[in-house]
C-alpha cells in the first residue's frame, strides 16, 4: 500500500486540485497543512523549496501541473492519444495564464500599482479571455476539454475560489457561470465531495 502525503498552506489554492484528485483515486493521504510559521523549518526538504509537494513512500514531487497529470495518467482522467493530452495541456495553460497574470496583482505590494495593474486587466484583458474561457468549457459540455471529466476540470475546481479572489471579481458566478460549473461538477463527486466536507474549512 503506499504511503501517501500532500504538503501545503492551510489554504485551497494550488493544493486542492491535487487533494481532489487524491480522493478522487480512493486513495488515503495525509494532509499535512503547514502554517506560514513553520514552513521556514519545512522548505529546505522541499525539492524546489516550494509547495505543494505530493510524496509517495518517502520521495518528494513538486510542481502542481506535473503532479496533476500523474495523478490524471494514473486515475484515467486523460485524453484517449497524445493530441486528445495536448488539448487538455493547451486549455488548462490558458486557465494557468490567466491565473498567474492575476495572482501577481493581488501580491503585488505597492497598492497604487496594484490599483493600476487591476484597472487595466479589468478593462482590456479579462474580458476576453474569461468570455473565451467560458466559451470553451460551455462547448466541452462544462469541462475543460474533450467534453469529458479530465485532470484539468480538477485543477480549476480546486482553484476556483483563489481565482476569484484574484481576479477581485465577487460577480464571477454570475458573468461567467460555465467556470463554476466545472466546480460544482468535481463536487458531487462522491469521494471528492467527502473529502471537502471533512476537511479544514478555509475561504481560498
Amino acid at each position: 500500500m503506499e504511503n501517501v502525503k500532500v504538503y501545503y498552506f492551510p489554504i485551497k489554492a494550488l493544493a486542492e486540485g491535487i487533494r481532489m484528485l487524491l480522493a478522487y483515486g480512493d486513495q488515503k493521504f495525509e494532509d499535512i497543512r503547514i502554517s506560514g510559521e513553520d514552513w521556514p523549518t519545512f522548505k529546505p526538504s522541499m525539492p524546489f523549496g516550494q509547495m505543494p509537494v505530493l510524496e509517495i513512500n518517502g520521495k518528494k514531487y513538486a510542481q502542481t501541473l506535473a503532479i496533476m497529470r500523474f495523478l490524471g495518467r494514473k486515475y484515467g482522467l486523460v485524453g484517449d492519444d497524445i493530441e486528445q493530452d495536448f488539448e487538455i495541456d493547451q486549455n488548462v495553460d490558458f486557465f494557468v495564464d490567466i491565473r498567474i497574470k492575476a495572482s501577481a496583482v493581488h501580491y503585488e505590494s505597492d497598492e497604487n500599482v496594484k490599483a493600476k495593474k487591476h484597472n487595466e486587466l479589468a478593462k482590456d484583458f479579462y474580458p476576453v479571455v474569461l468570455k473565451k474561457l467560458d466559451e470553451i468549457i460551455a462547448s466541452n459540455n462544462g469541462h475543460i476539454a474533450l467534453g469529458k471529466l479530465t485532470w484539468g476540470d480538477f485543477l480549476i475546481a480546486g482553484m476556483y475560489d483563489c481565482f476569484k479572489l484574484h481576479l477581485q471579481m465577487p460577480d464571477l458566478d454570475q458573468k461567467y457561470p460555465n467556470i463554476k460549473k466545472i466546480k460544482d461538477s468535481v463536487l458531487t463527486i462522491p469521494t471528492v465531495k467527502a473529502f471537502c466536507d471533512a476537511a479544514p474549512q478555509c475561504d481560498w
